[in-house]
Formats: structure tokens, sequence, C-alpha cells
């Protein structure tokens, strides 16, 4: 038996120490030191498999030698999740989902669980019983007869039981309440979420087993554990949403076989989450058309162009200093953006509270969304309303000028599909772009004053 090792380790940042520290001074959080006992046994090192046989040594190969192997992929029923993951799992994949409690994490991983028919899939829980789980795969629907349910915490006894299965997929639920029997630790500390984790890795490159695995999140919305966890997974993703909204968003935030800005679109149904396939449809309301303050933007997430609508309130404020609220938009290009009205279009903001939302509980980061924003804003401001059949696609830079944005081509096209009968771009976009056979009117223009003399008349 090696002897005990007592470290201290900042569950905040995974950053360890050999005494107790009130800061950690790595990530400056106070009281987040805790100590752990590893302890690394001899009869402790047996991982997914019995016997690690000699040990095989590999050698440098030069490059051009490297035989390029064919990136097989799985492809899903679920159609936004392969979106997400770039088209597929990838075989040998080890990927991490975080998102709040009660978002649906579990529910997307056992519907995916339950529709591959044809692959045999081992779904581990931590967290729930048998019992529960198979009362929620009756809600959602059994497809399959592929489907292996575990109720167990030590990796171990799991990577037993994938010896007689063996699965063509494993999901575990959650990477949290696992523990493995090298480390002398409680389950869900820095040491244990890091060796299992590591484990499961190897399990997955060895085999070319794909792993699922679920992660807690923190307060702060990162997920929980080392920020290792995330580096040595291949895919990172979020999933996003009110618990109290029906719509879910699946965001990638890492993947090391496709791009970083996709997203899969969900909406919680008591039967399951159902794919969206059309989020534009969704993400504009059906509304009035007196309503002021609200105007639609034309915005591209990965490949996907989606219209969104932008939701303003401008009121005197009568409470003291004036009051600028974001949901779904940065607060700091929304101060941005009224500076330069207040500059370039001659409003005045500096007494008025601005509410600014995003409908659909979306999240976008776009400068395109710029002039959909400033006329929003215009639009509370003078209390008049924009047609419905108006949408805006166009950097605001800071002299007030519009700037053009990329494939200008795809948000023509989705406006053009929805039945928008008018579409606000850039000047500079208008080169070599194909105005024939456009059921949408385009309306260039190069400063912002003059599309609000536009749209005011």
């Amino acid at each position: 038996m090696a002897k005990a090792k007592s470290v201290y380790i900042c569950q905040n940042c995974g950053a360890s120490s050999a005494k107790w520290i009130g800061k950690c001074p790595s990530c400056n959080e106070w009281n987040t030191y805790s100590e752990e006992v590893i302890s690394k046994t001899k009869t402790a090192e047996t991982s997914w498999r019995e016997d690690s046989g000699a040990r095989v040594h590999q050698k440098p190969v030069n490059i051009r030698e490297v035989e390029k192997s064919s990136e097989e992929r799985l492809i899903t029923y679920d159609n936004e999740l392969n979106r997400a993951l770039g088209g597929g799992i990838v075989a040998g994949s080890l990927v991490l989902i975080g998102g709040e409690p009660g978002i649906g994490k579990s529910t997307l991983m056992l519907q995916l669980a339950l529709a591959a028919r044809k692959k045999k899939v081992l779904y581990v829980s931590g967290e729930e019983s048998q019992q529960q789980i198979k009362m929620r795969a009756e809600r959602i629907g059994i497809q399959t007869d592929q489907c292996f349910v575990l109720s167990e915490t030590n990796t171990q006894n799991i990577f037993y039981q994938i010896k007689n299965i063996k699965p063509d997929l494993l999901i575990i639920d959650s990477i949290q309440t696992l523990h493995t029997e090298r480390i002398e630790s409680a389950a869900g500390s820095v040491s244990q979420v890091r060796e299992c984790t590591g484990e499961l890795m190897k399990f997955a490159k060895e085999t070319q087993t794909p792993v699922f695995l679920i992660g807690h999140i923190t307060k702060e919305g990162s997920i929980a554990g080392p920020k290792v966890l995330e580096h040595m997974v291949d895919t990172v993703l979020q999933f996003e949403g009110d618990r109290h909204l029906s719509y879910r968003i699946l965001r990638t935030v890492k993947n090391r076989f496709g791009s970083t800005s996709e997203l899969g679109i969900y909406e919680m149904q008591t039967n399951g989450l159902r794919q969206v396939s059309n989020p534009s449809e969704i993400l504009i309301s059906q509304k009035a058309d007196d309503l002021t303050g609200i105007a639609i933007g034309a915005t591209i997430e990965g490949n996907r162009p989606l219209l969104i609508e932008i939701q303003s309130l401008v009121s005197s404020a009568t409470y003291g200093t004036p009051q600028r609220s974001s949901t779904g938009f940065d607060a700091k290009r929304l101060n941005m953006l009224l500076a330069v009205l207040e500059k370039r279009g001659g409003l005045r903001f500096g007494a008025q509270d601005v509410f600014l939302n995003v409908a659909g509980g979306i999240r976008i980061d776009e400068p395109a969304l710029d002039l959909a924003v400033c006329a929003s804003l215009v639009s509370a401001y003078h209390d008049i309303a924009i047609s419905d059949k108006v949408a805006f696609a166009a950097e605001v830079g800071l002299g007030g000028e519009i700037r053009a944005v990329n494939r200008i081509e795809s948000r023509i096209a989705e406006a053009e599909k929805l039945g928008f009968k008018e579409i606000y771009i850039s000047k500079f976009n208008t080169k070599g772009l194909d105005l024939k056979g456009k059921k949408v009117n385009i309306k260039p223009f190069s400063k912002l004053k003059e599309v609000f003399e536009d749209l005011m008349g």
C-alpha cells in the first residue's frame, strides 16, 4: 500500500497547494480549498481493461507517411444534435454537455439512446434509479430494444458491465457523480472528476466508442469541476434557455471535429424535446401592426440564417439615474449604439430608461443586428411602429455609417422565404449582389440618418 498523500485543491479552478490557503492565487476566490487524500494503490490500477498487457511503445513517424483515416460519423435521428456536433457523432469522441438543472440534458440524452435503434447504447446514471429512468422513457416513447440502463457510480463496476454489453454508445449522467478507486476523495471533487474523465477518455480512444458526459454547472454558469475537464474532451455543448419558457438552445462551445458557431433549437413538450427545423418562425412573434419598438434583424448562427425579433422600450426616467437593461444582447454594445444615436442621430436618451429584449430567450452577439437594434430604439423613442414586413441586416459604425456584413445573400433569402417585403442593408453589400428575381425589395443605405428618414417617412 502506497503512503497516502494529502493535498489541498481549489474546488473552483483546480489549483493545488501543500497547505490550506484562504484565497486562491489562481482564481482569487475565497474559501475554496479543501483537503483531498490522493492514494494510488497497486490493486486499484485497473481501468476499463482487466490487464494492460505489454506496454506498446509508439515510434515517431514522418508526417508525410501518416495514413489518413476516414472520419466516420454516426448520423442520429436528431438533426439539431447532428448540426451542433458538426455533422454527426465521431467514433471515439468524448462529448461534454452542460446546462442548468432541469433544462433537459438528461431528456436529450435519453431521447438519443431510445432512438438509436440499430446501435447498442448503455445509459449510466449516478443520480437516478432504473425505475425513474423507465418512467421518463415511457413518457418519451421507447423505440428500441438495444438501450441498457445502469445505476452505478463506481467506474470499475461500470467498465466491468461495459465489457459484458460492448455498447456502441456510452452515456454518463453525470460525470460529477462518478468515483474511482484509484483516488481516495469524495465524488465530485476536482481529483475524482479529472481521474474519471481520464479513464473514460482512454476507453473512448482505444475502443473507438463515442462517450457522452453530462456535466453540472456552477452558479456563474460555467461547467463545474476543473477547467482541465473542458480541455480533455473533444466537444463541449452548452444547453441554454429559460426553464419557464419552452424553447431550448444547444450551443457548441468547443468542437475538434467541426465549427463552434453552430447551434440546435428545441421545444420542450410533455413527451420530450421537439426539434425546431425553422427557428425564424418561433423567434418572430405574431403581433398587431401598431406596436412600437419592434424590429426584425437578420443574423447568421453557424450556417443557419435566423430572423430575430428585437423589442425596445424607451420611457422617461423618473427615479434618478436612467436605467439601461438588455436581455439577450450585449449591454456594452447597447450603450455604444445609444451614444451613436445621440451623437449622429440627434436623439436624446440621457433622461430616458432604455430596455432591450431579444425575443425567444436566445442570445445573439453578431454585429449585423446593430441596425435592427437602432431601428427598434428609434421606433420606441418616437412611438412610431415599423411594418412587420421589414427586416434589417447591417452593422452600425461609430461614425453613424452603415457597414457591410457577410453572407448577405443567405439573409435576404431567409427574409424572402418568410414573406418579408423589404430589407435594409448597407450599400457596400450591393457590390456583386444579384438583385434580379428577388421578391423582397432591397434598400441599400450608407448613413444611419438616411435609414431613419426613410422609415419615418
